[in-house]
């Protein structure tokens, strides 16, 4: 623990002037002069034992904080060594402030910023520096009434001195303690971001799994699905809304937040994430299908953000699993492109409004499990409207509705065509 004395600025004496008593300030000035010789006299006795204090110190220590109790524990000899070491310039500084000051400081810093990587929680730390304190100064009243009793009043005029030195000190360890805990989360946070982002990514190292998984606190053999979620600007807020009972790792992006959802033994990859289906007004969701291992997280995003894509603008979830043939076309959009010109394009003749008339009819029969009294209703037109569309559409594209064939190509050709205009 660091103690001084800083040197006051020396008094000129006043001029002579006759007639005219000393000033109280000439007095005042030979008190701290004598103080300061009491405080050397004592401090040197000190520095001289100074392994005897040190081990009153530790022990204090050992018997007043439990974290430097279990510190000692693990290494008492580095932490009898340290506190010596913090004495020895406390001490120092008593005797010769200005030469020792620097030295003591940087002794001080050290310490603050060993702890902070260390874990020793600050409070302790800081308890130790004042009990340090304390007991320096309970030392140098004991071996000056030792020595000189008739001197022990002296000290009370250095003691403001050698408070504010233990403050200074206190704060100056809490600056690098804190400090250096920034710098440590820093650290953690983009490691983690890395480790993550290496997942997700698909390019994380087999070797490098075990760390990964012990840093996230994710098993590596779990069974995952990956969640990817973008849309409005409060993202945290979208975040808690899907995932609020889900054990999940987020990963932030620029456009994108994508998360590791660990499933838990049963969990049916269908039915994951409730929250997902009521997301934060204008939040797009977008999960992918379940993967057995951390190693398959990588493919477990892509999945989640081909989801996503299928996502409509205004919001929304989409589950890839109930999407698996819009996810097809998804994965390969030139050959999606060019299913839909093959079956949608003998409409391109038409005018724009009378084709989209009846690709509408289309859809909306194809949604109606092939019903065109529903379609109708839907449409607000009569069933035989929409017959006769469909047979119209029939007549130009040369396709049959009837066709198992056929009917897939149509559904998957118009699939591709939603998911462009999207």
């Amino acid at each position: 623990m660091q103690y001084a004395v800083r040197p006051r600025a020396a008094v000129r004496p006043a001029p002579f002037v006759p007639a005219v008593r000393p000033r109280p300030r000439r007095g005042r000035s030979l008190i701290d002069a004598d103080a300061l010789d009491v405080l050397h006299r004592a401090a040197r006795v000190l520095l001289d034992d100074l392994a005897d204090l040190t081990d009153r110190l530790v022990t204090a220590l050992q018997e007043q904080e439990p974290a430097y109790r279990a510190t000692c524990d693990h290494d008492s000899g580095a932490t009898w060594q340290e506190v010596h070491r913090s004495l020895r310039h406390s001490v120092a500084s008593l005797l010769d402030p200005r030469a020792s000051r620097e030295a003591a400081r940087r002794c001080s810093w050290k310490i603050g910023a060993t702890r902070a990587e260390q874990g020793l929680p600050l409070d302790a730390l800081l308890h130790a520096f004042r009990l340090g304190g304390s007991m320096v100064w309970q030392a140098l009243v004991e071996e000056t009434s030792r020595t000189a009793p008739e001197d022990v009043r002296l000290l009370v005029h250095v003691a403001a001195d050698v408070w504010n030195f233990v403050d200074e000190h206190c704060t100056l360890v809490a600056d690098a303690y804190r400090q250096t805990e920034r710098r440590l989360a820093w650290r953690r946070e983009n490691r983690l971001r890395m480790l993550a982002g290496a997942l997700l990514d698909g390019s994380s190292r087999i070797a490098d799994l075990p760390e990964t998984a012990e840093a996230l606190e994710l098993p590596e053999q779990g069974r995952y699905v990956v969640v990817a979620v973008t849309g409005p600007a409060d993202g945290a807020a979208a975040r808690a809304a899907v995932a609020r009972d889900a054990r999940v790792h987020w990963h932030t992006g620029v456009d994108v937040d994508h998360g590791i959802v660990l499933l838990a033994d049963g969990d049916d990859p269908e039915r994951c994430l409730p929250g997902a289906d009521d997301p934060v007004p204008g939040a797009r969701v977008g999960i992918g299908t379940a993967v057995t291992g951390l190693a398959a997280v990588g493919d477990a995003r892509r999945l989640a953000d081909t989801a996503l894509r299928m996502c409509p603008p205004s919001g929304g979830t989409v589950r890839l699993t109930e999407h698996l043939p819009a996810a097809l076309v998804m994965a390969a959009p030139e050959l999606g492109q060019a299913l839909a010109d093959r079956v949608l394009g003998p409409l391109a003749p038409l005018e724009p409004a009378d084709a989209e008339v009846l690709l509408e009819t289309l859809e909306a029969w194809l949604e109606c499990d092939g019903s065109a009294q529903r379609a109708g209703e839907r449409l607000y037109c009569h069933r035989n409207t929409v017959l006769n569309r469909l047979r119209r559409y029939e007549q130009l594209t040369g396709r049959s509705l009837t066709r198992p064939a056929d009917m897939v190509e149509i559904s998957l050709a118009l699939t591709a065509r939603r998911l462009r205009t999207h």
